[in-house]
């Protein structure tokens, strides 16, 4: 989906949302029900659904688009969400109670990475409105700012570099992909130094259709690859370190946003699975082998010779899941874009 129209169905569906949306009275922080929990999931990864997880007051706690969400060594939870008039950094407990918030300087706020360990833990986030990538601490001091790579031919204007996503090496050396500009993955150093770049838009073996997420997939401990989205293509792409292709990993009826490494598993959101006109979208749980085993939120997975037979959305669990973080009891959260505003879901493992 082009940036063009993404904004078109962003101002359709907050107006429609907004006339559809009965708040809760609120009195302090997170409303929760006793209503009973859906289920969803298929064979070994099943899940209740938690939709008021995370729900606050919008007067005290806004969000618009949430994109992304990841982990610190505390147990704290940090969410991007988009707007000029709210903070773009939302940290929450595993209970769904917000800590506390930072940073107005990200108005586009999509990608969110995290590495390093304790005290020396920070944050990579991507902003493709301000065509900017920034590194901070996890208490929201700006450590690094990143503006479009002049070392790659491809670009002419700053105006066209629109990343989505990081992907960080245990050195410090990191990724960026440029997911809503010109497709290209670019490799800096620790430093924030230009080291090489390769893909760039086109359906070839090394090329993107939307590079949206990229991250490093160190389940084989002796080959460390890149696990890159084409999400206008409905693949996942495999890289090595240096730029090479590895592999295409097809994933017909899914547009997949990044790919997220836990245990022996990937997990991703679907965003939209046929239409952007309406709320769509599933969480995909893939095994080893890159078979999905477990669509929560869509149909029960079925391959076909060989091949996935497009899933269908069970019309009623997600607005647009954006992303999936999955905690070390392997329960997951989903923030949503353009979904009315709402706050991020839980899905409890059963």
């Amino acid at each position: 989906m082009t940036m063009q129209n993404r904004r078109k169905f962003l101002k359709k569906t907050a107006a429609a949302a907004t006339a559809g949306i009965v708040l809760p009275n609120y009195t302090f922080g997170i409303i929760h029900s006793k209503s009973e929990k859906e289920i969803v999931g298929h064979g070994a990864f099943k899940y209740t659904v938690d939709k008021e997880w995370g729900v606050q007051d919008p007067s005290k706690i806004p969000v618009n688009d949430c994109h992304e969400m990841v982990l610190d060594t505390q147990g704290r939870i940090f969410m991007t969400t988009t707007g000029a008039d709210n903070n773009n950094i939302i940290i929450y407990d595993k209970s769904g109670k917000v800590l506390s918030s930072w940073g107005t300087e990200f108005p586009g706020a999509h990608g969110l990475s995290i590495a390093g360990e304790g005290s020396d833990q920070f944050l990579f986030i991507t902003d493709p409105d301000s065509h900017q990538v920034h590194k901070t601490t996890l208490d929201g001091k700006i450590m690094m700012t990143l503006n479009r790579p002049r070392e790659v031919e491809g670009y002419t204007s700053d105006d066209q570099f629109l990343p989505t996503e990081t992907a960080i090496m245990p050195n410090g050396d990191f990724y960026v992909a440029d997911g809503y500009g010109k497709n290209y993955i670019i490799h800096y150093n620790a430093k924030g130094e230009y080291l090489n770049h390769f893909g760039g838009s086109g359906t070839e073996d090394g090329q993107f259709n939307c590079c949206h997420g990229i991250t490093l997939d160190t389940r084989d401990a002796s080959n460390t690859t890149l696990l890159i989205t084409s999400r206008a293509s409905q693949e996942f792409k495999r890289f090595s370190l240096d730029g090479k292709h590895l592999e295409t990993i097809s994933l017909p009826g899914c547009s997949i946003c990044r790919p997220v490494i836990h245990g022996e598993n990937i997990y991703f959101a679907v965003i939209v699975t046929k239409t952007w006109d309406s709320w769509d979208g599933m969480i995909a749980v893939l095994d080893k082998n890159n078979k999905v085993i477990s669509l929560p939120g869509g149909s029960s997975p079925e391959y076909l010779n060989g091949k996935l037979t497009a899933p269908l959305f069970d019309g009623k669990t997600f607005r647009n899941p954006h992303d999936v973080l999955v905690d070390n009891d392997e329960n997951l959260y989903v923030p949503q874009w353009a979904s009315g505003k709402t706050y991020p879901i839980k899905l409890n493992r059963i």
